[in-house]
């Protein structure tokens, strides 16, 4: 974590990760079903975890209910924005409760999120966001 945490040793850096990797994958699993979301946005993040690797994706579903009370969904790390990355996702919200299909997507111009989209939640209907046109 550099000089800016000074005291952290090597293993409660470890701990610390693994306890939030333990927090990630019970917030990734839990049900889904008590609510009905009405809005999908979706979209696909870029960034450079270190300075000499690859940029990593990280696909993100927001979801927002019928009064507006908005949640992160999903958060996975997708192979850019493949159509399959997105299927999985979209899938694995549909197996956590999501069964109902939103009324309306919005994402920007990834062709991947919108094929995946079309084959899970067929009647979903779709909007391009104003802030990537």
């Amino acid at each position: 974590m550099g000089p800016d945490a000074p005291g952290l040793s090597a293993s409660t850096i470890t701990r610390l990760k693994a306890d939030w990797w333990d927090d990630y994958e019970r917030w990734s699993r839990r049900d889904l079903s008590a609510r009905r979301y009405v809005y999908f946005w979706a979209d696909g993040v870029y960034f450079s975890p270190r300075m000499d690797e690859d940029r990593q994706c990280m696909l993100v579903i927001i979801g927002a209910d019928e009064w507006g009370n908005k949640d992160v969904l999903g958060l996975i790390d997708g192979f850019r924005e493949s159509t399959q990355s997105w299927r999985e996702l979209l899938l694995d919200l549909k197996r956590r409760g999501l069964e109902a299909a939103p009324k309306l997507a919005v994402g920007d111009g990834a062709m991947g999120f919108w094929a995946a989209l079309h084959e899970v939640y067929g009647k979903t209907r779709v909007q391009r966001c104003w802030v990537h046109n």
